[in-house]
Parts: C-alpha cells; structure tokens; sequence
C-alpha cells in the first residue's frame, strides 16, 4: 500500500498508519497518477526525524474527495539525488525548491531549481538575493528592466526581471524572499495556542480569515473537538472575506485602467464589507474572530440582522458596477485578450484557486474537499471561465462576490444562535499524529500540516498559500504582453508576498 486514504474532515492519522514506502516506488506511481488532472499535489515537504530526513507527501483526489497520504526517507547526509518529479509535472516545482534550500537534497534532471524564498534557516547561507540565478538572454534587440526589490506602491518586496525587445516582453523572472519571517517556524517554537492563532492571523494580512480556519481545523483535529453549528458562523467569515477582496481588487483593477467610477464605487462597497466585519467582531480584517474548538465573538439576532441587511445591499449595488464595466469599451479594450494563461499551461504549473478557474481549470477545494458549512448546508457550484485573460479573472471575482452573497442570506436565512463553546487553548493535542487542514481562501488553495510529537507538541508546521503556485501564473501571464500591461495583469491576480515569504 503506497497512501492511506482519508478526507478534509477526517480526524488527524497517526504517522505510523501514513506508509512509509520506497522513493521509487512513489515516483513511479505519481509518474502516471498525476497525468490525470483528478489528482494534484497539496503539499510535500521533508522535515528532520532523528538522524533520518523524512518526506511527507499530501495528495488530492479532487473526483472522490479524497486525501492521500504517503512518506519516505532518507538519511540526513545522505549523498544521493533523487529523480524529480518537476522534470514530469512542473505543478512540483516549488516543493522541491524548497527541500533542496532547506535540506541541501539533489533532484536529479530538475529543471529550475533554484532558491525558492531564501528563509532564514536555509542550508546553504551562500545563497543571498544578491546573487539570484536571474535567466537572460542575449541579444542586440534586447533590454532588460529591472522592478523592485522596493515595491513602487510602498509594499513587500520583490524583484520582477523583465527580458524585453522594444515594449514587449518576452521573459518575466519573479524573485520573492525578501522578508525571512520564519513564520512555520515560529509556531514549533511556542505551546501557547493564542499565540499560535494570531500567528495563523498574520500568515497573510488579507486572509486572516482563512488562514486562522486552517490553522483552528488543524488543531481541532487533533484534539478531536467537534465544532457544531460554529461552522456556519466560519463560512459566513470566510465569504464575507472573498466578497470584501474581489470588491477590492475590482476598484485596484477599475483605478488602473482610470475608469474612476469603477473605482470609487468599489471603494465604498469595500469599505461596507469589512466594516461589517468589523461590526461582528471588532476588526475590519477579521482578527480576533477564528478560534480552536470555539469563538468569543458568536453571532447574536441582531448582528444576524445586520449582516442579512448589508450584505444585500452591497450585493445590489456591486452587480450595478457590474453592469457598468460590462458596459465600458475603454475598459473592455484594456481586459479582454491582456494576459493570458491558457488551461493547459494553468494545468502544468499547477494554478489553483480563482485565477485556475478563470483559465477552465476547475480547482476548489469547497467542491473538491469540501469542509465546514460547504460539507453540509452549502452545494457549491464552482464559477468558471475559459478564456484566461484579465477579464475572465475580473468576471469571476465578480461573480463569486454575487455567490458570496447568496450563500451568506443561505446560511442566515435559517441560522438561529445556539450555545457556542468558547476557545480552548488547553487541550491535549493526540501525540505522533499528523493533522492537515485544506481551505479554500479568497485566492485559492490554502493547506496547514502540523506534525506532533511523542509529547504531543507540534513539531512540524507546514503552510502553503495559494500565492506559492500563482506567481509563476503571473510571469506566464505578461509574455508577449507590452510592459505597460504589466500592472494589470499584476492587479488581476494580486498575489501574496508574505504568503509566499514564510
């Protein structure tokens, strides 16, 4: 037996029930499985187990529903490369960048291995963002621009290397690592499940929300706490978190092309969403809101009533701005046929969440693997566009505000406030266990993995943003492009440097 089979609600597996196989008798079988486009990879990580290197790999079969697990090893200085699996499936690219950064592990025939985030525990402290292996090309016709690492918007940084002959570009490089947070780190480094949640938190500002989900089913997990009706009030966070950034970055997209009205509108119905968020429990971001095995911040009649109200309006009114782009030939012209990546090249890099979707690739993991209210009160129907370009990504977050909406009046249509537990941060964690937590952020794909140890302390936390397999999307996205088209393209996916940085 090469996996063990569970699913997105199952409770944590214990680490001598995942098989621990040969390493080519799971190249082998991945060689063959993941031609299928049923099945992609959620994570694959090594982590250190006494004097052995021991690999994890968490496998999605998104037509079943299934998980599937599986492990290898070897010993840490262990002189020996390994066949890769980018070489086959280039969708493995930035797992295996980052073992071999973290672990000094050869891939034999791997493409493209180069520093994937340059974190502070890297094995080989020669490797700096001075000396990034940028790609170039030689030619009389041609230049190169050179964006970042200061962002020109005063953000994160990274540092974009574009190949251009004249304004068309024809090779984009994106070099993110700037910030070294340590963040999987710093939740072994600590037992307090407070401080764990507000780490969760600030994994990525702008999904605080699905992130703390991640990291509180996770824990619950492995405690085996079972959250009732509190997971309707999760989903109803979570969608007001994707309505208020596809609002977001609707006005970002409207304002980069100057189309004002667009901008200002979404501004303000921006600005409604996350004040109601706010209303609920006190931060616009919804910190504070997410925790394990319960919530301080339950949902009252009244607030259930302020939600129902303004989440209707901001409905009414966003589909009018709606119609108005849709009716904007200024506009139009920018968008449509900017920026595209086709299915089969979204396919192979292994694009997840809206900006797969936008490209025909049907990845959601509220479908595919579904948890809290979407396992049981919510069928989801995902929303996708075939065309690839920055209208087909502008139309589906349109149209996944519009759902957000129907599903949050769904939800309290017939939601009636019962007795909630409050957190517990004290609960005994089940000891040599693995517990992974798959939610479907605003961007996309978002997976948590925490391993304990004898003590029943994690002492391996994984994360993985959807961000990770997106920006190689982005890059591919401007090829052929004018560099002028570069913000929008940029805007029309607008990824995540700290959820990349971790």
């Amino acid at each position: 037996m090469i996996y063990h089979i569970t699913d997105n609600e199952a409770a944590a597996v214990a680490l001598k029930d995942i098989p621990e196989v040969d390493y080519a008798a799971l190249y082998n079988d991945l060689k063959e499985r993941l031609q299928d486009e049923r099945y992609h990879v959620a994570h694959y990580f090594a982590t250190p187990d006494g004097t052995r290197l021991k690999f994890y790999l968490i496998l999605l079969d998104d037509s079943e529903h299934k998980v599937m697990l599986s492990s290898f090893v070897m010993e840490y200085y262990e002189d020996v490369a390994l066949p890769s699996l980018t070489a086959l499936h280039p969708a493995l690219h930035p797992f295996e960048r980052e073992i071999t950064e973290l672990y000094n592990v050869e891939f034999d025939s791997m493409p493209w291995n180069k520093p994937l985030r340059f974190p502070f525990n890297r094995r080989n402290r020669n490797s700096t963002m001075d000396n990034y292996p940028f790609y170039t090309i030689e030619g009389e016709s041609l230049h190169e621009v050179n964006v970042g690492p200061i962002h020109a918007g005063i953000i994160e940084p990274g540092a974009f290397r574009f190949v251009c002959n004249g304004e068309n570009v024809l090779h984009l490089e994106i070099a993110l690592g700037y910030q070294h947070r340590g963040s999987e780190s710093e939740f072994t480094l600590t037992t307090n499940r407070l401080r764990q949640t507000l780490l969760a938190e600030g994994i990525a500002g702008d999904s605080a929300v699905s992130h703390a989900t991640a990291y509180a089913s996770s824990i619950e997990k492995l405690c085996g706490c079972s959250i009732g009706a509190l997971a309707i009030e999760r989903t109803i966070a979570l969608e007001l978190e994707r309505m208020a950034m596809h609002i977001a970055d609707t006005g970002a997209l409207s304002m980069d092309v100057a189309y004002q009205l667009g901008q200002v509108a979404c501004e303000a119905l921006r600005t409604m969403t996350i004040n109601t968020t706010q209303a609920w429990c006190g931060n616009r971001f919804g910190k504070g809101l997410i925790r394990p095995c319960g919530t301080n911040k339950p949902l009252p009649h009244e607030k259930i009533a302020m939600i129902r109200t303004n989440v209707a309006e901001i409905r009414r009114r966003y589909n009018e701005v709606i119609e108005d782009i849709k009716s904007s030939p200024s506009l139009l012209a920018r968008f449509e046929q900017c920026g595209i990546v086709p299915k089969a090249e979204m396919q192979r890099i292994g694009g997840v969440g809206m900006a797969a979707r936008s490209s025909g690739v049907k990845r959601d993991i509220r479908s595919s693997h579904p948890y809290a209210a979407y396992a049981s009160h919510i069928k989801h129907e995902s929303i996708v566009k075939q065309h690839g370009d920055v209208m087909s990504r502008l139309m589906t977050r349109c149209r996944e505000v519009l759902q957000s909406a129907d599903y949050i009046e769904q939800l309290l249509s017939t939601y009636a406030p019962s007795e909630i537990a409050r957190p517990n941060y004290d609960a005994t964690l089940t000891a040599e266990a693995l517990a992974f937590s798959l939610v479907e952020g605003w961007r996309g794909e978002i997976c948590h993995v925490a391993i304990t140890n004898k003590q029943g302390e994690i002492a391996t936390y994984k994360i993985k943003d959807p961000s990770l397999h997106n920006w190689l999307a982005l890059a591919i996205a401007v090829r052929g492009e004018g560099i002028s088209d570069f913000p929008i393209c940029n805007k029309s996916f607008n990824l995540s440097y700290c959820g990349h940085d971790l």
